[in-house]
């Protein structure tokens, strides 16, 4: 179990940050690289670990397959202190049935606890519905509930590891609708202001792992 992992007392630490998901953590959507959650959450890093280091592998179209197949094994031998995982949507605009995303999370976080010593975070999928690409559409629904099951999938499989769950699903269903300026021109990723939000969101689960020497 990964429960008792945390991120070093040791402010001096050269902590080393991989990334896995798909184009959310690309960042498309953002007005540069610095922008996205990714980059945000390393200055984040480096405010506490100056020594702090981030490796994206994060690629625009990634499935759940594309992570365990392409992302996986170079994170494992990167050896990192951290990994966050952003996976799903991808699936669901695809139709990859629910179980064989199940089956590809659960390969994936197995192995990130078994080979490496990191802090695991994983994030739930944000509300496709009600993004304006879906919200109104036909799809509206099916979307909506595709998204209900696959986070059920990802929840379970994050927590029989250990791993860190933070919740965007709850939070985009209630800040979205009331907060267009979250979603990038495209009208389904996440823009500046949403990535910095993420970011916050994320920090959250990171920062309950930090250890406090004392």
């Amino acid at each position: 179990m990964s429960d008792s992992r945390g991120l070093p007392a040791d402010r001096r630490a050269s902590v080393v940050y991989v990334a896995l998901g798909d184009s959310t953590v690309e960042g498309v959507g953002a007005t540069s690289k610095d922008r996205n959650y990714v980059s945000r959450l390393l200055s984040r890093l480096r405010k506490l670990y100056p020594n702090a280091r981030v490796v994206n592998l994060g690629i625009g179209g990634a499935t759940s397959a594309d992570v365990l197949a392409g992302q996986l094994d170079q994170a494992i031998e990167i050896k990192p202190d951290l990994v966050t995982l952003s996976i799903g949507p991808n699936d669901i605009t695809q139709g990859v049935p629910v179980e064989s995303y199940e089956h590809n999370v659960e390969a994936i976080l197995r192995r990130l606890n078994d080979k490496t010593r990191a802090v695991i975070v994983v994030n739930l999928l944000p509300d496709l519905a009600v993004t304006p690409r879906f919200r109104g559409r036909p799809q509206e629904a099916t979307v909506g509930r595709l998204t209900m099951r696959f986070n059920d999938a990802l929840r379970g499989q994050a927590t029989a590891i250990g791993a860190e769950v933070v919740d965007l699903y709850e939070v985009s269903r209630e800040e979205v609708p009331r907060r267009p300026e979250l979603v990038g021109s495209d009208g389904y990723h996440p823009s500046d202001v949403g990535y910095e939000r993420w970011a916050e969101l994320m920090w959250q689960g990171i920062e309950r792992r930090i250890r406090h020497g004392g």
